[in-house]
């Protein structure tokens, strides 16, 4: 199992300053990758699909731009694997996109992961001026033109959105074919995707029969499109509100002590490329106590399940 860590950058951690010396320091305790998130603003009033109507956390209002905080993170650090979990990729035209992503590659040295989602807020949306309907499409194209892009010698694509006429784009990235790309998402359709088109799927901590149903639909996918299923990677998020007390162990996908939260990731993950990415942000405001967290979680998963 490999375990990883957000990259800080939302609310008091929005400081590129202090995310690069948290990511130093990260990286010094022993984790695998570093992760960054893709939000561009937190209504006041609760958007639909949030938390059964809660309000969202404050400090999603304070953040970072991803792919500018991946920038920080890789030169703070010279070994994790660095990722993001996700980058919304409609908010900009593709080849947009793919020139950032090829940058950061080079950027890391090789260390890039591409983690991909459509999001699930309708407001940011609005506010980037990118259309809420037909975003599966959308994304099936962006896909399209960022392996167009990274594939070798010059670069064409005709689609239903976009259009680049036979052009240089150099450079490519250091990874070859192309760097990882990892796709997010909790519906069937999603999961279809990743089975078919990705190299993995970022997930998320949940209950055992609803992760198995789910990963059901893109095993059977890559299946279909004649791909290894046992070749696709599963990244496991979890934002976890840690007690000093155990929990209910209904909620320990999400909610107890560290222990009950790990014991339950390493339920999950039954590969060996499995990993898990364990967001802090939300549990504290202070660097330190999120080491001491992140060491703790170390620690804990890195012992043999009980």
């Amino acid at each position: 199992m490999r375990i990883g860590f957000s990259v800080p950058q939302f609310g008091p951690f929005a400081d590129p300053h202090r995310s690069a010396g948290m990511c130093t320091a990260l990286e010094a305790l022993g984790c695998d990758s570093l992760w960054v998130a893709d939000r561009l603003l937190a209504p006041v009033v609760p958007p639909d699909g949030y938390a059964g109507g809660k309000p969202m956390p404050v400090r999603y209002g304070t953040r970072l731009d991803p792919l500018l905080a991946l920038g920080v993170a890789a030169a703070a650090t010279g070994r994790v694997r660095l990722g993001s979990n996700t980058l919304n990729a409609l908010w900009q035209p593709p080849l947009v996109l793919a020139r950032a992503l090829t940058t950061l590659d080079l950027i890391s040295r090789g260390r890039l992961d591409v983690g991909l989602g459509l999001g699930w807020m309708q407001e940011e949306y609005e506010a980037a001026g990118v259309p809420w309907r037909g975003r599966g499409a959308r994304l099936e194209e962006t896909l399209d033109v960022l392996e167009a892009v990274w594939r070798p010698g010059t670069v064409v694509h005709t689609g239903a959105l976009w259009r680049i006429a036979e052009s240089t784009v150099l450079p490519k990235p250091v990874q070859r074919p192309r760097p990882p790309i990892l796709l997010g998402g909790f519906t069937a359709a999603a999961l279809e995707r990743v089975g078919r088109r990705a190299d993995g799927w970022l997930g998320a901590a949940m209950p055992l029969p609803f992760f198995h149903g789910l990963w059901a639909v893109a095993v059977e996918a890559a299946e279909r499109a004649g791909r290894d299923p046992a070749a696709l990677r599963r990244v496991f998020r979890v934002n976890p509100e840690v007690t000093a007390t155990e929990a209910a162990p209904g909620e320990a996908h999400q909610r107890g002590t560290v222990r009950q939260i790990c014991d339950h990731l390493r339920v999950m993950c039954g590969a060996e490329t499995d990993e898990v990415l364990v967001d802090l942000q939300l549990t504290t405001d202070s660097p330190e106590h999120v080491l001491d967290l992140a060491a703790q979680f170390l620690a804990e998963l890195g012992e043999p399940a009980p």
